[in-house]
């Protein structure tokens, strides 16, 4: 059984680290600092290493360097911001084997433990980490489609394109379900049984992309240190999906478009061809017609993604299946939070259809989990709703009270939330959905002994 050391500061995110990979079969152990770490490396050979970059007594560059020179065969990847792109950099060329960025997915974390695990292992280790992704990635599709027209249309268009290979391009707002039609078409294809890889093109630095894309073999650059399996590789004979294709430097949409047409890739450092069987799902929010017109993205790989294209529906436009996708979500976040919120108030009802949910499906998600913590009983409640949802729904005409009231709310919550974090002003910032820089101003603000 692979063993992994995780170091990361931030104790209930490494706690949750912890239990999602044991149950993944891997065993786990977790530090919170590069000093104790270093004993823990001592004591046991560990077969991976994951670190945050920002550990409250040695920078996670610093813990990377020292590792290497006393565990130099022991791969190392390290967990980032998305700003964090430069440390990013900085770290492959120190000796990581890859980085991953926060908020990452599961599916993510686990494509590269197995990436890194296989580098230096057995095909029977990587056989078995390929199958805990699956299983993963066929838990993560299970989902609702919805009553209205829009998802009838929706489903339609998958079971009709899901058997073919061609390649699909969805389009939409964030927060429409990009990701979760592309892998219904994937678990409807002759593929399902194989891998769906999904890849944030908009988290990938232009530096590191080639890497990402097609491996890198030893020695290939400053700090590449073992072999390295890439994103198409790893989605071999199974779908590849490109969530924000857009966001692809021009020069890495020349190496993918000569993927797709030839089929074959190499390997950073190598010069070997290595033939590829993918089929590619790209995603975007944006107007890629628009990009080709002012030269920003290459028709021609336009044309090949484009061989059937999927417009996702906005929020909006699917009223007919709000409420079903508000008991879908509650009931995942009771199983989450380990809550048993059984229903919404009809107030809360009425400001949900009035609402416009620019962030769509994923806001929509994300307000119900919150509501739900903040929940006392079995009802949620209009005074649970963040505020923009509360201020187009009531407005008494005095402006006075509606401020005095609303930071009366707000200070409750913040502190409601607090508690429940046992006081962790981090991940009370992450449910907030604010910055920890906002959640101290806030505290400053009410005078707020904690």
């Amino acid at each position: 059984m692979p063993e992994i050391l995780i170091i990361e500061d931030d104790i209930p995110f490494c706690k949750l680290l912890e239990r999602f990979l044991q149950r993944h079969g891997f065993k786990i152990t977790t530090t919170h600092s590069a000093k104790d770490a270093s004993s823990r490396l001592q004591a046991t050979m560990f077969s991976l290493i994951i670190t945050d970059l920002r550990l409250p007594d040695l920078s996670g560059i610093q813990l990377l360097e020292n590792i290497k020179k006393t565990h130099s065969n022991v791969p190392v990847v390290v967990m980032t911001l998305h700003a964090e792109v430069t440390s990013a950099v900085t770290a492959m060329k120190k000796g990581a084997f890859d980085y991953i960025a926060k908020p990452f997915t599961p599916e993510e974390l686990l494509l590269v433990i197995k990436s890194a695990l296989s580098s230096g292992r057995g095909t029977q280790s990587i056989q078995n980490s390929t199958d805990r992704i699956a299983n993963s990635n066929r838990q993560h599709s299970v989902g609702i489609y919805g009553i209205s027209e829009a998802a009838k249309q929706l489903q339609e268009y998958v079971q009709l394109v899901a058997p073919t290979n061609m390649s699909v391009l969805v389009s939409g707002e964030s927060g429409t379900g990009k990701e979760v039609i592309a892998r219904q078409i994937h678990d409807h294809s002759k593929r399902a049984g194989q891998e769906f890889i999904a890849v944030d093109c908009g988290a990938i630095p232009k530096e590191l992309a080639t890497s990402a894309f097609f491996g890198h073999t030893k020695g290939s650059f400053t700090g590449a240190t073992e072999e390295k399996l890439g994103h198409f590789e790893a989605a071999n004979k199974g779908t590849l999906f490109l969530d924000e294709i857009g966001n692809l430097s021009y020069e890495n949409q020349i190496q993918l478009l000569r993927v797709l047409q030839e089929r074959n890739i190499k390997r950073l450092g190598s010069t070997q061809e290595i033939a590829v069987d993918v089929r590619i799902i790209a995603a975007t929010n944006e107007d890629l017609k628009r990009r080709v017109y002012q030269g920003k993205f290459r028709e021609d790989l336009f044309h090949r993604l484009n061989e059937f294209s999927i417009e996702m529906p906005s929020l909006r436009d699917r009223v007919d299946d709000l409420s079903l996708f508000c008991y879908h979500f509650l009931e995942k976040a009771n199983e989450q939070l380990q809550r048993e919120v059984q229903r919404f108030s009809p107030e809360v009802e009425v400001a949900f259809k009035k609402y416009r949910w620019p962030g769509n499906l994923r806001e929509l998600q994300n307000v119900i989990k919150r509501a739900v913590l903040l929940t006392q009983g079995t009802t949620i409640e209009k005074g649970v709703l963040p505020d923009p949802l509360i201020s187009e729904t009531e407005w008494d005409g005095n402006e006075e009270n509606a401020i005095f009231s609303k930071m009366e709310y707000e200070k409750k919550q913040i502190l409601r939330v607090l508690e429940h974090t046992n006081f962790n002003k981090t991940e009370a910032a992450k449910l907030l959905q604010i910055t920890r820089k906002t959640l101290y101003n806030k505290i400053n603000q009410y005078n707020m002994d904690v």
